[in-house]
C-alpha cells in the first residue's frame, strides 16, 4: 500500500501550506489537538497553497452548487490534510479515520448537505484505502458560518504513537 504521501502525487494534489490566520483574527484553540492516539481536528475551511484562508464563502443552494460544494470539500480535506501532517510528521501515522462533521451553510429547503461532504469523505478514502480511511459522518445544514464560510469540516483520527 503506498503512502498517503504517495497517493496524493499519484492523484496529481499537491497539500497547501497549513493554515494561516489573517492578522488580527484570534482564536483560543487549537486546529489540531492531539490527545494520546486521538487527533481531534478542529473545523476546517479551504486554505490557498500559500496556507491563507480561501474559503469557499457562501451559500450553498444559493451561491455555490451542490457540484462546486463537492468539489470545495475535497479541497477543505486537504486543508486539513496539512495541518495534520504539519502536527504528526507523516501522515502515515494515521491508522484510522473515526469520524467527520461537516457543516454546510445552506439556503432553505436545500438538502443535499450529505453529497457535498461526500467530497471530503471520497477524497479520504482515495488517500488512505477503505481500511484506514472508513470514519462515521454527520453532515448538516446551518444558517451560518463564522467568517461567511459556505462550509467547514471537523473529526477525529487515531495515530501510531
Amino acid at each position: 500500500m503506498p503512502t498517503p504521501e504517495s497517493r496524493l502525487e499519484q492523484l496529481g494534489l499537491k497539500l497547501p501550506q497549513p493554515t494561516k490566520l489573517p492578522e488580527g483574527l484570534r482564536l483560543p484553540f487549537e486546529f489540531v489537538n492531539i490527545r494520546g492516539d486521538r487527533v481531534l481536528f478542529s473545523g476546517h475551511p479551504k486554505s490557498a497553497m500559500d496556507g491563507s484562508i480561501a474559503g469557499p464563502f457562501g451559500v450553498v443552494g444559493a451561491d455555490i452548487t451542490t457540484d462546486q460544494g463537492y468539489v470545495e470539500a475535497r479541497e477543505v480535506a486537504l486543508s486539513v490534510l496539512a495541518n495534520l501532517k504539519a502536527e504528526i510528521g507523516e501522515l502515515s501515522r494515521i491508522v484510522g479515520w473515526v469520524r467527520v462533521f461537516g457543516m454546510v451553510t445552506s439556503a432553505p429547503s436545500y438538502s443535499e448537505q450529505h453529497v457535498v461532504v461526500n467530497g471530503f469523505s471520497d477524497l479520504v478514502i482515495d488517500v488512505f484505502g477503505k481500511d484506514v480511511g472508513r470514519h462515521a459522518r454527520s453532515a448538516i445544514g446551518v444558517s451560518g458560518l463564522p467568517l461567511g464560510f459556505a462550509m467547514e469540516i471537523e473529526g477525529e483520527v487515531l495515530i501510531t504513537p
